[in-house]
């Protein structure tokens, strides 16, 4: 199933790939199938008397017909590659087989909605499934025309990358859907989407005039909750923003966005045919964190139509600039086109946490990552990748200038369109726009791994005057590479009201009378200087420019507004005051960099878990607006973590008793209706453990005892009834109930994940039985697996997983090597005992990874990166006992 760079590259040599002809039949053939039946037509040219092979991951394969002469197919095909030897300058082959549908999210995804019977396919072609169903080169540098044709039954819709023409009649029940040859593309963002899906439509004129056809799709089970209109009016904001921006108008015919059922990342960017995580069709009220997270999701896929499908990287090696250009366009774009005008501020929250969390793995890498061959490729998809790469490349457009870089993304967009590029092409035409030498800023950005932290040394005078200030650079002993920042050092002082301790932009301001004697203090920017860092220690005070000489601040913060890649501390003194005013740092970016700053400290036991459980919980509800959904969102997922796994294990359950009684009561606590509400009353609902919180729960889900303001819709009733599962106060009984209230596919996931989280050791262990299963037969579905995954692992008493410790390390490579990718990576890490954090865990982890099969080294990472997080652990339990 692996294809190595170096076989890619020899390919890419030899074949120069005109076009394909696709015939799929879709149709059930009299029952319910497993396969469906592809042929391929290839047309390709090659050296005379050379071989090479086709990618083809099919059970059965029919007939192989190279240049009219007819091959032994048993003989050339085994399952995975079809031989072909003696081509000519001119090539035609021909390849009919019958490939599997899947029911893992990759390849042709198959599903029956449970609602109505209906069968609904889609296709996810990303890194190498496009050969599960069509015979095909798999590798982005060898793009061609394609031309696919679809029979299949005649009351669904089917979708591809062309406009989906008017339909034949084929044979009874079925029709043929003949779609127009593509623009150049690679194999991987082309796509088949198939079945009854609902449509909405609608039109936008792009910066050419053309008229752009927009569809939106869901199952119809689910149209009633599809707000398409939202969903086109970001993507037409989407459109305008990023025309103007790379002055090329959308490069493809139509626009189409498919919410599909299963699916196993956020979206996926197939040339005008985007397919997204079905979540996002909102069947409940959604917290603002989510929608926000769908609209920059929405202008991320948007962003890829133009860099990574109109310019493809070459090899996988490249990923990264794809991915964390989406990421970089799409926060701008957000912030910039959108109603969600504090974008940066979510970046910093949740994707900056997720590229520091990733980058100080044992498995860190480069952001241009040695990507040697497709399993490589396959774990790759993580914080570096994405997050770091696109903070990195904030940073490279404060360095060189925002016109210069996009002067240079547009010159690169031009130069390489329906074309293969590289990193090296990109920075040629960035150093062309913006004069400087990039190579050396490409060696510590982009070719080195690791994250450095920036810690402020401040000495003032006996007036309190700076005398002296100077950041200090460190870098893990792993990777010691010193880099230089672009960063901005915000000043913030406090003002308490009525004290007559007034800022001086306060001052200087005159509209209104002084606020009222006993209203909240708060903390104000008063100064703000961009300076440049190199090396180990850098004196800044020569670039401070009017703020030389001034009073140190109450507050001094490094990278204000987020400009740089660096973990940062506060200096003692600053330290204090954030931690006693958090809460009265008005601007929401800056109080999340004190967030970040604090989390930080956390993680590298510098600051007890106590004390940041502490900071949590007396600060939370200032996150309480729409627009700091998610860092409330980010926060309670760190509060989580800090207080089960990072407390000392003497004091933990105290601090966990304190957490949920002090999350009820910011839950009651906040406005009736609020999106701070849902998120405060669902994370109460999780920490419940007296009978007084399971009461409430239980209020809360029966309308006994409601909370005002508080909607209990279908998807917090599964919220509710799963928290009291998890303390023993609902059992199948009311699972079953509930199910027969919402028998939909939602529904099916949500009993599923509630009976996994039942806390008896027998309901444990059927749980594991349907995870990790003997056989090679396919199993449970994807989303299902993932839902079994999250209610096994959700317990109270971490005891219930003690016996399953022996049987995952006894398992995981029999999966990763009977299961595809995404089905082996979900197991292999959501099974994975973390909440057992303890020297026995490191030690049993570390006897694995000694004697971890050489083949194997993707499943050897994903193991390693686990056991780190019980070492951060056992270290942060060390920080906290000596508080």
């Amino acid at each position: 199933m692996n294809l190595s760079r170096a076989e890619a590259a020899e390919r890419a040599a030899l074949v120069e790939v005109s076009s394909y002809d696709v015939e799929l039949d879709l149709t059930d053939r009299g029952g319910a199938p497993t396969t469906f039946r592809s042929r391929t037509t290839v047309r390709f040219t090659a050296r005379e008397g050379a071989s090479t092979f086709l990618d083809l991951v099919a059970p059965h394969v029919h007939e192989v017909v190279l240049n009219g002469q007819a091959l032994d197919a048993h003989e050339v095909a085994d399952g995975v590659r079809v031989q072909l030897h003696g081509l000519a300058a001119e090539n035609e082959v021909v390849v009919v087989a019958d490939c599997a549908y899947m029911n893992t999210g990759e390849g042709l995804h198959r599903f029956v909605d449970p609602v109505d019977g209906e069968v609904y396919l889609y296709s996810q072609f990303e890194v190498a499934d496009s050969r599960r169903v069509f015979a095909v080169f798999e590798q982005p540098d060898l793009k061609a025309v394609f031309t696919f044709t679809v029979t299949a039954p005649d009351h669904w819709t089917v979708v591809s990358v062309s406009p989906t023409p008017e339909p034949e009649p084929a044979h009874e029940g079925a029709a043929t859907w003949r779609f127009a040859p593509t623009p150049v593309l690679s194999s991987y963002v082309t796509a088949i989407v198939a079945g009854p899906y609902h449509v909405e439509r609608g039109e936008l004129t792009s910066s050419d005039g053309r008229t752009v056809p927009l569809g939106v799709f869901c199952r119809r089970s689910l149209a009633e909750h599809l707000d398409a209109d939202e969903v086109m009016d970001i993507t037409r904001a989407g459109f305008a923003f990023y025309e103007g921006l790379f002055e090329i108008p959308y490069p493809f015919p139509k626009y189409d966005q498919l919410f599909v059922p299963e699916f196993n990342a956020g979206a996926m960017e197939n040339a005008g045919a985007v397919t997204f995580l079905e979540r996002y069709v909102f069947r409940s009220k959604p917290t603002e964190a989510v929608v926000e997270r769908r609209a920059v999701t929405i202008l991320h896929e948007l962003a890829h139509m133009w860099f990574g499908d109109l310019v493809t990287m070459r090899w996988w090696d490249d990923l990264w600039l794809n991915e964390s250009f989406a990421e970089y366009a799409s926060t701008l774009a957000t912030a910039e086109a959108t109603r969600w005008t504090d974008a940066w501020t979510t970046f910093a929250s949740m994707e900056k946490a997720w590229a520091y969390r990733q980058d100080q793995l044992p498995s860190t890498h480069p952001i241009v990552a040695d990507m040697v061959d497709l399993e490589a490729v396959e774990v790759n998809f993580d914080g570096i990748t994405y997050a770091k790469g696109a903070s990195v490349l904030k940073q490279l457009v404060t360095y060189v200038g925002r016109e210069a870089f996009f002067e240079g993304v547009r010159r690169y967009l031009r130069a390489h369109s329906f074309s293969n590029a590289t990193l090296a092409d990109l920075l040629r035409e960035l150093e062309a726009t913006s004069g400087r030498d990039l190579a050396s800023w490409s060696g510590v950005w982009l070719e080195k791994a690791g994250v450095t932290t920036l810690r402020p040394e401040v000495h003032t005078a006996e007036d309190g005057s700076i005398t002296s200030l100077v950041v200090l650079q460190t870098t893990p002993p792993e990777h010691p590479v010193q880099r230089p920042h672009r960063l901005a050092v915000g000043f913030y002082d406090l003002h308490v009201p009525g004290s007559g301790d007034h800022t001086a932009a306060e001052d200087d301001d005159d509209a209104g009378d002084a606020p009222a004697a006993g209203a909240a203090p708060r903390l104000v920017r008063t100064g703000r200087v961009e300076v440049d860092l190199d090396g180990e220690r850098t004196d800044i005070a020569p670039q401070l420019g009017e703020l030389a000489g001034r009073d140190a601040p109450d507050l001094l913060l490094l990278n204000d507004d987020d400009l740089a890649y660096a973990k940062v501390r506060l200096d003692p003194s600053s330290l204090a005051t954030a931690v006693e005013h958090l809460s009265a740092i008005e601007d929401a970016l800056p109080r999340t960099l004190v967030w970040s700053a604090a989390w930080d400290m956390a993680r590298d036991a510098e600051m007890a878990a106590r004390d940041f459980v502490d900071l949590v919980l007396d600060n939370a509800a200032v996150e309480s607006t729409p627009a700091t959904s998610s860092v409330l969102r980010t926060l309670l997922q760190q509060l989580t973590s800090a207080a089960r796994l990072y407390t000392a294990p003497g004091h933990r359950y105290d601090v966990v008793a304190g957490v949920a009684a002090s999350l009820l009561d910011l839950a009651r606590a906040a406005e009736p209706g609020s999106d701070a509400q849902l998120q405060l009353a669902t994370a109460a609902a999780g920490w419940a453990r007296t009978p007084e919180q399971l009461d409430a729960v239980a209020g809360w889900l029966s309308g006994d005892a409601p909370l005002e303001g508080l909607t209990v819709d279908t998807d917090l009733r599964w919220e509710l009834l799963t928290a009291l599962v998890v303390e023993g106060r609902a059992g199948e009984a009311e699972i079953a109930a509930e199910l027969a209230r919402d028998d939909t596919a939602s529904g099916r996931l949500a009993a599923a994940g509630a009976r996994a989280a039942v806390p008896d050791p027998g309901a444990k262990q059927a749980a594991w039985s349907q995870l990790v299963a003997s056989s090679a037969e396919p199993g449970l579905a994807n989303a299902e697996r993932a839902a079994v995954i999250g209610g096994f692992a959700r317990v109270h008493d971490a005891e219930l997983l003690e016996p399953f410790v022996e049987p995952y390390f006894a398992s995981i490579e029999g999966t990763w090597r009977m299961r595809t990718n995404e089905i082996a990576q979900q197991v292999v890490t959501g099974l994975y005992p973390v909440l057992l954090a303890s020297p026995a865990l490191l030690e049993r982890t570390d006897a694995w990874l000694a004697q971890a099969p050489e083949d194997l080294p993707a499943l050897k990472r994903l193991v390693s990166e686990q056991r780190d997080g019980v070492a951060r652990a056992l270290r942060a339990q060390e920080r906290d006992l000596q508080r």
